[in-house]
Order: C-alpha cells, then sequence, then structure tokens
C-alpha cells in the first residue's frame, strides 16, 4: 500500500516539476530581461564605457513625444503600421489559397509543399542578399526586365518602391509557415462534410465559405496573431534590405535598433536608455493591437 501511495505521489509531482521548470525558463528569460529593459528606460546608459549612469525618470519617454522627434517617429510609427497589415493580409490571403490548393491530391504534392516550406529555413541574411542580387539596379534580372520596357529604378533605394518590395520579400519569407498552420487546419476537416455539402448541392466557392472557413477559423486567428506580432516587431529584413536609416522604410522596431547599436537618427545621439524607453512604447502598441485582433477575431468565430 505505502508503495502505491509513493507512485501515485510520483506521478502527481512529474507534472508538476516539469510546469515549474517551464515557468523558471520563461521568467529567467523573458520577465528578468523585460523588467530590466522597463528598467534601464528610465536611465541615461549609452553604449560608451565608463560613463556614469543617472536615473533620468520619464525624461527618454518625453524626448520621444518631444516636437523634436514627434514627426520621426511619427513617420516610423505609419510605416510601421503600414507594414504590419499588408504583411497581415498579403501573408494570410496567399497562404490560404496555396493551402487549399497543397491540400489536394495530386501529383508532386510533398515537393511543392517542400519548395513553399523552403523559405522558412533561409536566414535573413541569405534571403537579403538572394533580393539584393535579384533587385541590383547596375545588372540583376529585375533590372534587365525593367529596362525591356525602357525604364529603370533604384528598387530598394527608391522611395516610392522599397516598401513595397519589403513587404513583397517578407510575405515570401513568411509564407511557409502560415502554409502549414493551413494546411494542418485542413486535414483536421472530416471529409464527410463535404460529401453532405456536395449532397445538398453546395457548390465549390460554398463549399469553400460555408464549410472550410468556419472550421478553419481557429487557424485563422493563430496565423493572423503571429503575423500581427511578428510583422510589428520586425526589422531585420529592412535592415539587411534597405539599411537602418532610410526613411521610406523606417520602422518602430529598427529605430531601436539604430538607437541601441548605432545610426541613429532624427536628431537624438545613440542611448540605450532612449531606445529601451522606444521599446517599451512598442510593447504597448504590439499589446493593444494584438489584444484587440483576437478579441476580433474570436467573436468573429463565434459568429461563424
Amino acid at each position: 500500500m505505502q508503495r502505491s501511495n509513493t507512485i501515485v505521489f510520483g506521478r502527481r509531482t512529474t507534472p508538476q516539476l516539469t510546469f515549474a521548470a517551464g515557468i523558471a525558463l520563461v521568467v529567467v528569460f523573458s520577465l528578468v530581461p523585460a523588467v530590466g529593459i522597463l528598467v534601464i528606460s528610465f536611465t541615461d546608459i549609452r553604449a560608451l564605457p565608463f560613463l556614469p549612469v543617472h536615473w533620468i525618470g520619464l525624461d527618454n519617454y518625453f524626448t520621444f513625444f518631444s516636437s523634436a522627434q514627434l514627426g520621426y517617429n511619427l513617420h516610423a510609427l505609419a510605416n510601421t503600421f503600414v507594414f504590419a497589415i499588408a504583411v497581415t493580409v498579403l501573408q494570410n490571403g496567399i497562404a490560404l489559397l496555396v493551402a487549399v490548393l497543397l491540400n489536394q491530391r495530386m501529383r508532386g504534392r510533398n515537393f511543392a509543399r517542400a519548395v513553399v516550406f523552403l523559405p522558412t529555413i533561409l536566414g535573413v541574411t541569405v534571403i537579403g542578399l538572394i533580393f539584393t542580387l535579384i533587385f541590383n539596379p547596375s545588372g540583376g534580372p529585375a533590372a534587365a526586365v525593367w529596362s525591356w520596357f525602357g525604364s529603370s529604378s533604384a528598387f530598394f533605394g527608391d522611395p516610392k518602391l522599397a516598401m513595397t518590395l519589403v513587404i513583397a520579400v517578407q510575405v515570401w519569407s513568411g509564407l511557409g509557415v502560415a502554409v502549414v498552420i493551413y494546411l494542418a487546419g485542413l486535414q483536421a476537416i472530416p471529409q464527410d462534410l463535404y460529401e453532405v455539402a456536395s449532397i445538398d448541392g453546395a457548390n465549390s466557392r460554398q463549399r469553400m465559405f460555408n464549410v472550410t472557413l468556419p472550421l478553419l477559423a481557429p487557424a485563422i486567428t493563430a496565423n493572423t496573431l503571429l503575423s500581427v506580432i511578428g510583422s510589428l516587431q520586425s526589422y531585420q529584413l529592412i535592415y539587411v534590405l534597405t539599411g537602418p536609416i532610410n526613411p521610406a522604410t523606417q520602422v518602430l522596431s529598427l529605430a531601436i535598433f539604430t538607437q541601441g547599436f548605432g545610426g541613429a537618427q532624427g536628431g537624438a545621439s545613440q542611448s540605450q536608455g532612449y531606445a529601451a524607453a522606444i521599446s517599451m512604447v512598442q510593447f504597448v502598441i504590439v499589446m493593444i493591437a494584438s489584444l484587440l485582433t483576437m478579441a476580433y477575431l474570436r467573436r468573429k468565430e463565434t459568429e461563424l
């Protein structure tokens, strides 16, 4: 009897220990750095060594909203929302169509799935190098095609074209994960429902909107949230493709990087304290956008 109780007790504690270990990892690698960034945002810490660090309170936040910085920051914020909305809509729309196609029975389906997922395993630097070569104004394939129409372009250096190209590259690079999530949702839908809908006379469009989309709502919610959060925080591809100080593609997360690690512009010198303050502003924006998106999508799920 004692042995049985010991075994039961051991089985109960194993999940508890696993959960505690997971919580400890989250605290160490997420909560502690977040609190550290919050504290740093109230200081004037800089990259130069041996400089004294002073507690300056809300001065970094006042600087962010000051008249000297407000125009630059509002421009970066507007670019951030344009980038996030465009990437979210295009990536999810294209991924859903591709997933529906790849869910059909056809020859070479597994190879096509691998090709779609391939950009996901490439690093940001590799993707940036590929598209920098493709859109090289002096000899890239895109420049050759452009010349067929008797014109030329600087592509990533063109203020009117740079953001569009960056959005396209971002969509291409993140398409694989979105397609996999949609494929998992599509394969969980019972085929009997499609057969019943066909017997009732539903065409392919009606089956898509009355069967597929309602049952795919959780996958749509997950993909949309991932896209919104990821694109609001993304700067790596923008940095590689257009540089750190291109006004046409300046986003808030890139402003954090340039303030913290060099290349700062907009009238403020490099400062980790100021960069931490911008990151806290970005955190609030991402949190509000995520909560609003989740609330809207959850309500749509219940309506479907």
